[in-house]
């Protein structure tokens, strides 16, 4: 299978690569190498994956030391003539899984032209491409935040979603309504897969849990935001990306008047309590936090946690990592290989 992988540089996008390329996909990866945070992070995945961040310029693409069929190339998908070419000289692909985005909730408040670029204009850039080069599936990222702050939990893919609470989620929420026109008018099979709050190795490093255990590490206070009465379903970055690799072949087949697209929850559904994650925490690095208790934020929400029955009933998923081992995985990797973000004491908790 012949395969796309947009943000291959980012936490979840290096990590579907690796597995992707592993079972034997040829696979295209392409990143903007941007630097939202520490771009020496994004260099250091790129090595895992066998790619020399030396020879990385733009719009040339440099073959994998480590994947035979694994190759990368630097470029925004904002520029949709970069993304054209990509497509042409590719000859196409038989699944595309858009994972490029500007991340992050609160940061949406400090930049938010950085959103539309990226998550409205690139979005909208990569549904032009899967119609004028037709592909088998079209599986991109969209959030749990486009719940808002819904009471009604666990989160059910049919719920409503028109009361999102920040630029970041509103972004998402029209990622989904993009997909559907495409996937109505020109029969593109979308899968739109909600995220629940990903964790583990070589993760983002603006996101909550990486920030918290590095500022307990270094003895630094924490922001704590609503004294950490919240919930978060806390899904590990394997179980994400068995998720999606069980989704490569399986697109939505509609007949008309039909839509060929589906919407689906991937997370853990088994919401953690923020203060019992901090306990959790303390324990795994022996050592106390030190809170700044903040207010709720206005782009934060209470609770997320998904329902994950239908992508079960596709696919057979179900989550297996629980939150000891998870956190205990990503700690080991921290202490091994946290020199990639510099300086430690400027990374913000942007995002839970």
């Amino acid at each position: 299978m012949k395969i796309l992988v947009t943000g291959a540089a980012g936490f979840i996008g290096f990590h579907c690569v690796n597995r992707f390329a592993s079972d034997g996909h040829a696979v295209v990866g392409i990143d903007n190498l941007n630097d939202y945070y520490p771009i020496g992070l994004k260099h250091a995945r790129l090595m895992e994956s066998g790619i020399d961040p030396s020879k990385v310029l733009d719009g040339n693409f440099v073959e994998s030391k480590r994947f035979a069929e694994y190759r990368f190339i630097k470029g925004d998908i904002s520029d949709s003539s970069f993304l054209q070419q990509i497509f042409n000289d590719s000859n196409g692909f038989d699944v595309v899984v858009h994972l490029a985005a500007q991340a992050g909730v609160r940061y949406s408040l400090i930049n938010p032209d950085a959103y539309i670029a990226s998550n409205i204009i690139g979005f909208y850039n990569v549904l032009e491409a899967c119609r004028k080069h037709p592909v088998n599936h079209l599986i991109y990222a969209s959030s749990s935040s486009v719940y808002g702050n819904s009471t009604k939990v666990p989160f059910v893919e049919t719920d409503m979603t028109d009361d999102t609470v920040s630029l970041y989620a509103a972004t998402k929420k029209s990622n989904e309504l993009f997909a559907y026109n495409y996937s109505h008018l020109f029969r593109i099979p979308t899968t739109g897969l909600r995220f629940f709050t990903v964790y583990g190795p070589w993760g983002r490093p603006d996101m909550a849990y990486y920030g918290f255990a590095d500022k307990i590490t270094n003895n630094q206070e924490i922001s704590l935001f609503n004294g950490g009465d919240m919930y978060r379903d806390f899904t590990y970055v394997d179980d994400i990306v068995e998720g999606i690799s069980r989704l490569l072949d399986k697109p939505p087949v509609a007949t008309s008047p039909e839509v060929p697209k589906r919407i689906l929850n991937i997370g853990n559904a088994a919401p953690v309590y923020m203060k019992d994650f901090i306990t959790l925490l303390e324990d795994k690095l022996f050592k106390k936090a030190l809170i700044n208790s903040l207010p709720m934020q206005e782009t934060d929400v209470h609770t997320t946690y998904a329902d994950i029955s239908a992508l079960a009933s596709l696919t057979g998923y179900f989550p297996t990592t629980s939150i000891q081992y998870g956190l205990e995985k990503f700690l080991n990797w921290y202490n091994d290989h946290n020199a990639y973000v510099s300086p430690k004491s400027q990374l913000n908790e942007k995002t839970i």
